[in-house]
C-alpha cells in the first residue's frame, strides 16, 4: 500500500521531529517499505494501492511500556475517602489500598479480568496505541498471578494490538505474609515466576524496591533468577525514597527504570552507563499529590532516554490515556513536546527491548497514527482532546 499527501513526522534520530512536509510511505505487509519525500517516490512503487491521507499528521503509532491494565474491582471509594480526609491507615482498616485490589483479583474470573482490562485496552487503542506492556502483581500467589498473565496474553488475540507481559510477584507483601517478605519471595514469587516461564507467559521481571516493599536484596534474589532463566528485568525504583534500585537494576542491566521521584545524579549516571531506559510515569505523581519530580534535566544531561507510559492501575494512576500523559509530563515535568513523543515510542520501544521501532523508516513495523493536526507538539498541547483520525496496526488501516 502507498501512503500520500502525509505530513511525516519520522523520529529518525532523537535530535528533532523529522518532518517530511509532502512525505509518502510504502507499507509491506506488516512493514514499511519505503519513506520518503512524495517527489522521491522510486517508480516500483507507484502503482501499488494508493491511500490518500489529506495532508494529515503522520507518527509512529503510541507504545504504552508500563502498564497494569489486568485487576479486579477498582479503588473509587478508597479516593473519596482519601478527599474527605482519611488517612491511609484508615483507608486500610476500611479494606482499602492494595488489599482491596488483591481480594477482587483473586476473586474474578479470567473472563471477567479480560472484560475489565478490554475496557482500558480498548481506550488506549482509540489514542493510537499499538503496543502496551502488562505485569502481573495483584495476586500475590501463585494461582492468581498465572491467572493475571494468562489473561493479559489473551488481550492480543481478541484485540489488534501487541502485547508484552512482565512478572511483577514482588509487588507487595500479602496480608498472609505480612513480616516475613523473606518467606514470600521464596515460597511464592521465586516458585510462579519458574512457572510462568516454563508456561510461556512472562517476557521480562519487574519488581517494587522501595520501603513499603522490598529492599534490594530481596529484588536481587528475583533478580538472580531472571537472569537465570535469560529473562530481561525492570523496576519500580525511588518512588516514594531512595533505597538504591535504580542502582541495583542498571548493574544488571535492566530494561527499564521506572518512576524515579527520588532519583539523583548518580542514579542518572548509572543508567547511562548500563544503557537502562528512566520511564517517566506524571499519572502517578499526579494521583499521588506528589512534589518531588524526576531528575528530568540529570537524565538530559547523562544521555538516558526516558520514556513515558499511563502506569494505569486502579489505586495510584487510573490513567488510560497516551496524549494525557504526554501533556502531564510537560506540564509537570517540563519535558518538551519532542521528549514526549519520543518517550511514548522510541524510547517507549527501548524499554521494552524493542529497538527497531517507533520511527518511521524503512524496514520498521507499519504501526502509524494518522492525526487531525498541523504540527506534533498538538498531541502534548491539548488537554482532554483526542485528534486521532486513523491508526495503522501491521499494515491495516
Amino acid at each position: 500500500m502507498l501512503l500520500t499527501n502525509a505530513k511525516l513526522v519520522t523520529l529518525q534520530t532523537d535530535d528533532g521531529f523529522g518532518i517530511i512536509a509532502d512525505g509518502s510511505i510504502v507499507l509491506d505487509g506488516a512493514h514499511i517499505a519505503w519513506v520518503g519525500e512524495a517527489t522521491d517516490l522510486p517508480k516500483i512503487y507507484r502503482d501499488q494501492k494508493t491511500h490518500n491521507l489529506g495532508g494529515r499528521l503522520v507518527t509512529p503509532a503510541l507504545i504504552d511500556c508500563h502498564t497494569h491494565v489486568v485487576f479486579g474491582g477498582n479503588r473509587a471509594v478508597e479516593f473519596e475517602l482519601r478527599l474527605n480526609g482519611a488517612s491511609y491507615e484508615e483507608v486500610a482498616q476500611a479494606g482499602g489500598g492494595i488489599v482491596s485490589t488483591v481480594t477482587a483479583t483473586r476473586a474474578a474470573s479470567e473472563d471477567a479480568l479480560l472484560a475489565g482490562a478490554l475496557t482500558r485496552v480498548d481506550a488506549m487503542i482509540a489514542e493510537g496505541v499499538t503496543l502496551i506492556e502488562v505485569k502481573s502483581g495483584y495476586g500475590l500467589d501463585c494461582e492468581t498471578e498465572l491467572k493475571m498473565l494468562r489473561v493479559a496474553r489473551q488481550i492480543a488475540n481478541v484485540r489488534p494490538i501487541e502485547l508484552r507481559t512482565s512478572f511483577l510477584g514482588a509487588h507487595a507483601v500479602p496480608a498472609e505474609y505480612t513480616g516475613d517478605a523473606d518467606a514470600y519471595i521464596d515460597d511464592v514469587c521465586i516458585p510462579t515466576l519458574r512457572v510462568a516461564h516454563a508456561e510461556g507467559l512472562v517476557d521480562a521481571v519487574d519488581g517494587f524496591c522501595e520501603g513499603i516493599a522490598f529492599d534490594t536484596k530481596q529484588i536481587r534474589r528475583m533478580f538472580a533468577v531472571a537472569k537465570e532463566l535469560g529473562l530481561p528485568v525492570k523496576l519500580h525504583s525511588e518512588q516514594l525514597s531512595n533505597i538504591g534500585g535504580t542502582q541495583l537494576a542498571a548493574k544488571y542491566g535492566a530494561l527499564s527504570a521506572d518512576h524515579l521521584e527520588y532519583a539523583t545524579v548518580s542514579d542518572a549516571k548509572a543508567l547511562a552507563a548500563a544503557g537502562s531506559v528512566a520511564v517517566v510515569l506524571p499519572g502517578a505523581y499526579y494521583t499521588l499529590r506528589e512534589s518531588q519530580a524526576p531528575p528530568i534535566q540529570a537524565f538530559r544531561d547523562h544521555g538516558v532516554s526516558m520514556a513515558l507510559a499511563t502506569d494505569c492501575n486502579p489505586g495510584s494512576s487510573p490513567l488510560t490515556s497516551a496524549l494525557l500523559t504526554m501533556n502531564m509530563a510537560c506540564t509537570l515535568f517540563r519535558m518538551t513536546p519532542l521528549e514526549a513523543l519520543l518517550g511514548m515510542t522510541v524510547h517507549a520501544a527501548r524499554a521494552l527491548g524493542e529497538v527497531n521501532r517507533g520511527r518511521i523508516i524503512a524496514a520498521a513495523p507499519a504501526d502509524l497514527c494518522v492525526w487531525n493536526a498541523e504540527h506534533p507538539a498538538e498531541l502534548s498541547y491539548r488537554i482532554g482532546f483526542n485528534p486521532l483520525h486513523s491508526r495503522i496496526f501491521k499494515g491495516t488501516i
